[in-house]
């Protein structure tokens, strides 16, 4: 095989190993990143208060609506 073909294979080669390592490093340094952000506690403390107003309000209507009922029947007998 030519000395020339070997030298560049090893040269591509080694250059995509580079790439790959350097995005490897990259990826991990992003995740760390993720992990130590407040965004996902955030998020969680906003979704758990969503859904306490979600029931919240839910219940003041099913309240508002049994009363409808009842003074509707009431005013009928």
């Amino acid at each position: 095989m030519n000395l020339a073909l070997v030298h560049d294979r090893l040269l591509i080669k080694t250059f995509w190993e580079q790439r790959v390592n350097t995005h490897n490093q990259r990826d991990e340094v992003e995740e760390q990143r993720m992990n130590k952000s407040a965004l996902n506690k955030l998020r969680q403390e906003w979704l758990v208060q969503l859904e306490s107003r979600t029931k919240h309000l839910k219940n003041l209507n099913d309240n508002f609506v049994r009363k409808a009922k009842v003074e509707k029947s009431a005013d009928q007998t």
